[in-house]
């Protein structure tokens, strides 16, 4: 019987846009969430029901303006989160503290990321620049040459520890490659008509995706850098996630999250919301963030309506 997938529950505690969600690596139970409302949110997950899905754990206070973005540790111990206020913090989970504040950047930090070893990190800022730091809060390096000339929305790591690579996206249209080795641009990807607010890579680190304003997906070959082929969307892309079980990519396009199957480049699956009320302008809750859980089962979606909501994919029996 054919997988279908359905909304399984809704987790309400944020009072500003869900920005960010990073599931727990090895506690399927546990899930991460940051916000507009300034704060990091722990769930722990119970599944007991569509309004009963989940509480909130711990609720995490410091940034004093937006929360853009948030990963943990590949433990899952530490979080890392960046900010409007221009900083990005590194968060002690289980002491739910600081552990160190990043200053250095000039404007809104858009978008952070742990290297695969979670040694480095590297950070993306309205000030235009991409930084690498240690985990102590060290500035190692602040990547300018050859770099976006306009805001810097989203940096990735590729998973592959042998061949160490940051995939970077802006407001400028072009996504860059960099070789983390020497900070030095690898390729430039140029193809979109549009801003761009999100870049994914495959789990097995052999190509990217991009999207945002101009509603298309564009993927992109991370060894020899050619443009692979566009899928087309209906609104602008605010986020993306690769299944890490299937062949499978996740996009969110203004208020539904479309499904693709990669192997054949078709929709499987649209996910709308139903039964929620549109604003007074007639608008629905915009989706704006997405993670699988690790076993690929279930997708977590934030929205601008401050909710998470949980699509569970289910299997006909």
């Amino acid at each position: 019987m054919p997988e279908v997938i359905q909304l399984a529950g809704v987790l309400s505690g944020h009072s500003g846009w869900v920005t960010q969600l990073a599931p727990h690596p090895h506690d399927p139970d546990l899930l991460v969430s940051s916000s507009r409302d300034k704060t990091i949110i722990v769930w722990r997950l119970t599944r007991e029901g569509l309004n009963n899905y989940g509480h909130m754990l711990k609720r995490n206070y410091g940034h004093s303006h937006f929360i853009s973005d948030v990963v943990l540790s590949s433990d899952g111990n530490f979080a890392l989160s960046g900010s409007w206020d221009r900083t990005i913090r590194l968060w002690d989970l289980t002491a739910s503290a600081t552990t160190h504040r990043f200053e250095g950047h000039t404007k809104d930090v858009l978008s952070v990321a742990f290297s695969p070893d979670n040694r480095q990190i590297v950070s993306g800022s309205r000030d235009r620049t991409i930084k690498l730091w240690n985990t102590l809060a060290d500035c190692k390096y602040t990547i300018t040459d050859d770099c976006h000339s306009d805001w810097v929305s989203c940096v990735r790591f590729s998973p592959k520890h042998n061949n160490p690579l940051i995939v970077s996206c802006g407001w400028d249209r072009t996504v860059k490659v960099w070789d983390l080795t020497h900070c030095k641009l690898r390729n430039n990807h140029h193809g979109h008509t549009g801003y761009l607010t999100t870049v994914a890579v495959s789990p097995d680190g052999s190509l990217c995706t991009s999207g945002g304003k101009d509603a298309k997906v564009l993927f992109w070959d991370l060894s020899d850098g050619r443009n692979l082929y566009p899928l087309d969307h209906h609104d602008v892309v605010n986020a993306m996630s690769f299944s890490p079980s299937r062949y499978w990519l996740c996009v969110a396009c203004g208020s539904s999250i479309t499904v693709w199957d990669l192997a054949s480049k078709k929709a499987v699956f649209d996910l709308w919301l139903e039964d929620v009320p549109a604003t007074a302008k007639g608008d629905l809750p915009q989706c704006l963030s997405l993670a699988w859980s690790m076993d690929g089962q279930t997708l977590f979606a934030g929205y601008s309506d401050n909710k998470v909501r949980v699509w569970q994919v289910l299997t006909g029996q």
